[in-house]
C-alpha cells in the first residue's frame, strides 16, 4: 500500500512542480534571446536561439500552450528580423528558411507535449485500476491483531502496476492469531489470481480448522484445485495460540528470524523443510509444525525472497538480513512501525536505492497485555499482495 501512496505522492509533486514552472521557462528563454540580440546590436543574428522555447514548453505545459509558445516565438523573430538586417539580404530567403525550420521544431514539440499528456493519463488510469484491485484483495493492517502487535512494509517492484506476487495475512481467530506470508512464482495478473486463491482459502480455513497443519493442507488443496498454470507458492504459517511461544509451519519459504529484546538474532530453520504450496502431489506426507519460544518484547521477522536476494550494486552481495536486523529491531516491541521502516531503509541503501523484486517485511511481536479487539471490528485485519 505504501508503494501506491508513494507513487501517487511523487506524481503530485512532479505535477505541482511543472505547474508552477508553467510558461515561465519557455518565456524566459525567449526573453533571454531578445535581450542578447538587442545587446549584440544590429547585424548580429541571434534570434535562431528562440528555437529552444517550444521544446522547453513541451515538457512543462500542455500541447496547446506549446503551440502558443511556438507562434509567439515566430512573431518575435519576425519583429526582430528588420533590426538584425535579415530582410536586407538580397536574393536570399534567410528569414523564410529560418521560419520554416522553426515551424517544424514547433510542430514536433506540440506532438511531444500531446504524447506526454496522453501517457500521463494512461499511467494514471493503470495505477487507479491496479490500486482498486489491490484494495479488493487487502485491507490496511491494524497495528494490533488480538494479542500480537505488527507492522508491515509491502513494496512492488512494478511501479506502474503496483501489484506483485508477494502476499501476507494476519488474522485473529478462535484458535489464536494466525499469520501467513508467501511468494507466488511469476508476476502480473496470473500471480494476482494465484494470490487471491491462497488468501481466500487461508481466510476461511484459519477460522474453521483447529490445527495449523490442517489450515495449510486446505490452502494447498485450494491451490491444486484452482491454480492450473503450474505456479507454486512458497509460504510460511505462524500461530500465536499459547503465551511465550509461536507455532511455525514451513512450505519452502524464507526462514523466519527471531530478534530478542537485547538484539540477539536467531534463524528459525525448520527441522523438516517442505515443498511449496502447489507441489504437494510430488511428495508424500506433509510438513511438521514446530514451536519456538516467543517472549514479550521478542520480534518475529518474516520476509519474502525479495529482501534477502536484494543485491548491492557495489559488490553484488545479497542483503545480510540476519546480520543487520538485530540493532534495527531490538527493543521495538511497541514501536514496530519505526522498526520496519529502519529495516526497509537499510535494505534500500544496500540495494542502491531501488529493488528488482517485490518485497514484504512483516514484524510480529506478542503482547499478552493487549486489549481484545472491538466486537464490531472485522476479523480480517491485514493482508496484502
Amino acid at each position: 500500500m505504501k508503494n501506491v501512496w508513494l507513487t501517487r505522492a511523487l506524481q503530485r509533486v512532479e505535477g505541482e512542480y511543472l505547474a508552477r514552472m508553467g510558461l515561465s521557462l519557455p518565456l524566459a528563454s525567449i526573453a533571454l534571446v531578445i535581450i542578447a540580440d538587442l545587446i549584440a546590436g544590429r547585424d548580429h543574428f541571434l534570434t535562431p536561439g528562440i528555437v529552444v522555447a517550444p521544446p522547453l514548453a513541451a515538457i512543462t505545459v500542455t500541447w496547446r500552450k506549446t503551440l502558443f509558445i511556438g507562434v509567439f516565438g515566430l512573431f518575435v523573430q519576425a519583429a526582430l528580423a528588420p533590426y538584425d538586417g535579415i530582410t536586407d539580404i538580397p536574393d536570399h530567403d534567410v528569414f523564410f528558411g529560418q521560419a520554416f525550420a522553426y515551424a517544424l521544431v514547433t510542430l514536433f514539440s506540440v506532438y511531444i507535449a500531446w504524447r506526454r499528456e496522453t501517457g500521463a493519463r494512461a499511467f494514471t488510469a493503470i495505477a487507479s485500476v491496479a490500486e482498486a484491485a489491490q484494495h479488493a484483495l487487502m485491507r490496511p493492517p491494524d497495528p494490533r491483531v488480538g494479542s500480537v502487535r505488527l507492522a508491515v512494509r509491502y513494496v512492488s517492484a512494478a511501479d506502474a502496476a503496483q501489484i506483485g506476487g508477494d502476499l501476507y495475512a494476519v488474522i485473529d481467530t478462535p484458535h489464536g492469531v494466525r499469520a501467513l506470508i508467501g511468494d507466488v512464482r511469476g508476476k502480473g495478473l496470473a500471480a494476482v489470481q494465484t494470490s487471491a486463491v491462497v488468501l481466500g482459502a487461508f481466510r476461511e480455513a484459519a477460522f474453521d480448522e483447529g490445527g495449523l497443519d490442517t489450515v495449510a493442507r486446505r490452502v494447498d488443496t485450494s491451490v491444486g484445485r484452482h491454480v492450473t498454470t503450474g505456479d507454486f507458492i512458497t509460504a510460511l504459517f505462524a500461530q500465536f495460540d499459547e503465551p511465550g511461544s509461536v507455532e511455525l509451519l514451513h512450505y519452502g519459504h524464507v526462514a523466519p528470524l527471531r530478534v530478542s529484546r537485547d538484539g540477539a538474532v536467531e534463524t528459525l530453520d525448520p527441522a523438516e523443510p517442505w515443498v511449496p504450496l502447489g507441489l504437494a502431489d510430488l511428495v508424500s506426507g506433509g510438513p511438521t509444525a514446530w514451536r519456538v519460544p516467543m517472549l514479550p518484547g521478542d520480534v518475529l521477522v518474516l520476509c519474502t525472497d525479495g529482501v534477502i536476494e536484494a543485491r548491492s550494486p557495489l559488490d553484488n552481495t545479497f542483503y545480510p538480513l540476519g546480520e543487520r536486523v538485530g540493532p534495527l529491531v531490538a527493543g521495538a516491541g511497541r514501536d514496530l512501525d519505526a522498526a520496519v521502516e529502519r529495516v526497509y531503509e537499510d535494505l534500500l541503501r544496500h540495494a542502491g536505492g531501488s529493488l528488482s523484486d517485490d518485497v514484504v517485511l512483516l514484524l510480529l511481536s506478542p503482547q499478552p497485555e493487549a486489549l481484545p479487539a472491538h466486537p464490531q471490528d472485522p476479523p480480517l485485519l491485514g493482508d496484502a499482495i
